[in-house]
């Protein structure tokens, strides 16, 4: 750590030479702007640089190399280990860098850095246009999309990150530098699932489809009937076209006006099913899940970026995730995945989710470092809760899941949906042999390890 004689004069000096915002502590807004959306993480850095363009990054990134301190990079800032952020460090924070520029004769889209799904969503909807993005509206897409990148529409259009045609970034030396096919190859290969491990993204360019229409069904049953739903969803789905994609989810009845007063917060089983395509189509498809006796039933087409906006998690809960990879998804582990519903907190935010994979996820391109792509079924404890009197059980229900389901686990796991859960997990979402290049990569772009505050690969 620097003096503080020199540590003061350089901060006074960022302030001066950032194009966009400086906080440090004791200024007005450091707590909003400090605040990540799981409230379980409470850091307190020393400077948060609100980016505004790619030269602030490379001063940012300089300051903080400068005065030795540790270096977080803060996208959309929805990382459940809350990894955009640090204590008494420096918080690059790319949230002021969010323009889209949509280029539809190339069937492509440029992003900087800072952008979320919704920016995403919404400036390729004019063109009929999308590629696969989060499940909620509020994710950044740099970390989602180097992450792999699982939503709605992987399973026609392929993971995130196998629709990734560039990266731009900012070193742990300051430089800007570019990564694709042509040009730091080997880089651009490590970006397709090792993370923010090699420098600040400071824009993507992402590969787009044709998504002329879109639809969307909900449909609520009781718990009791969470067996036989799953049952027939699974067979929906692997026997259905890969536009339709969705998950079963037992939930606490939301305070909604389609949800029957009487069933606001007690335990439902839920399906989703997303198709990509028309209503018509996905009405017929559905027609086995809307013959069972249900409680609510919405089904409509809808707009992409609507549908990214329907199933948003509210920021400030006490968030604790992880996630299993399957083999396969039996009778038998369909029955234990739904027992493990009985003892979810309720009622809570808290989701047991169920996820198809399958079509284009497993037919992209294997030699990224993405392990879990040939699993056809993936399970997702996603706990969110309010009181802090919850924690311990909240977080056990999650690693109980997890503990059921081992029989059936690949081993493998896709590591946006987990929090910080040691080094074999990261070797599990990469692949060991995958985590071996990817310790020579970040040897050569970030030898010291500057970038850690992630999903970490230690340089070769």
């Amino acid at each position: 750590m620097a003096p503080l004689s020199k540590a003061s004069t350089a901060l006074t000096e960022l302030r001066e030479d950032l194009s966009g915002v400086v906080y440090a502590p004791g200024d007005p807004e450091y707590d909003e702007v400090r605040a990540l959306h799981n409230s379980m993480t409470d850091r307190h850095p020393a400077v948060i640089a609100q980016c505004a363009d790619v030269p602030d990054v490379v001063r940012a990134v300089r300051f903080g190399r400068n005065l030795d301190l540790p270096i977080a990079v803060r996208g959309g800032g929805h990382s459940v280990a809350g990894m955009g952020s640090n204590d008494n460090g420096l918080v690059i924070d790319m949230r002021r860098m969010h323009e889209v520029t949509v280029h539809p004769g190339a069937k492509a889209v440029r992003l900087a850095g800072g952008a979320k799904m919704t920016h995403l969503d919404r400036a390729t909807e004019p063109y009929g246009l999308a590629t696969t993005g989060g499940r909620v509206s509020t994710t950044g897409v740099a970390g989602f999309v180097l992450g792999g990148g699982s939503g709605w529409l992987d399973r026609k259009f392929g993971l995130a990150v196998d629709n990734l045609l560039g990266v731009e970034l900012v070193t742990a030396d300051g430089r800007t530098v570019t990564a694709d096919a042509q040009e730091n190859p080997e880089l651009f290969w490590a970006l397709h699932g090792g993370g923010g491990n090699f420098g600040v993204v400071t824009a993507l360019t992402l590969r787009l489809h044709e998504l002329p229409s879109m639809a969307f069904a909900l449909v609520l049953y009781p718990p009791e009937s969470g067996p036989e739903v799953v049952r027939l969803y699974r067979d929906t789905i692997e026997n259905g076209p890969p536009e339709a994609s969705g998950g079963v989810i037992y939930l606490t009845g939301p305070p909604e006006e389609f949800v029957p007063e009487h069933l606001v917060g007690t335990l439902l089983t839920g399906v989703v099913l997303t198709y990509a395509g028309t209503e018509e189509e996905m009405r017929t498809l559905a027609g086995p899940l809307l013959a069972l006796p249900h409680e609510v039933e919405v089904v409509t087409a809808t707009a992409y970026a609507d549908l990214q906006c329907m199933l948003d998690d509210p920021p400030g809960m006490r968030n604790y995730w992880s996630a299993e990879y399957l083999t396969g998804l039996p009778d038998e582990l369909v029955d234990v995945f739904c027992a493990r519903a009985d003892s979810m907190p309720v009622p809570s935010a808290t989701q047991h989710v169920l996820f198809p994979q399958g079509g284009a996820i497993a037919s992209g391109p294997a030699e990224y470092p993405v392990a879990f792509r040939d699993a056809p079924w993936a399970v997702h404890p996603f706990a969110a809760w309010e009181d802090p009197a919850d924690d311990e059980r909240a977080i056990q229900w999650v690693k109980d899941v997890r503990a059921d389901v081992g029989a059936w686990a690949t081993g493998a796991v896709y590591l946006n949906f987990t929090g910080d859960e040691g080094e074999q997990r990261v070797a599990a979402g990469m692949g060991e042999e995958n985590l071996r290049r990817l310790a020579t990569v970040k040897a050569e772009w970030d030898p010291d390890n500057v970038f850690r505050f992630n999903h970490n690969i230690t340089p070769a």
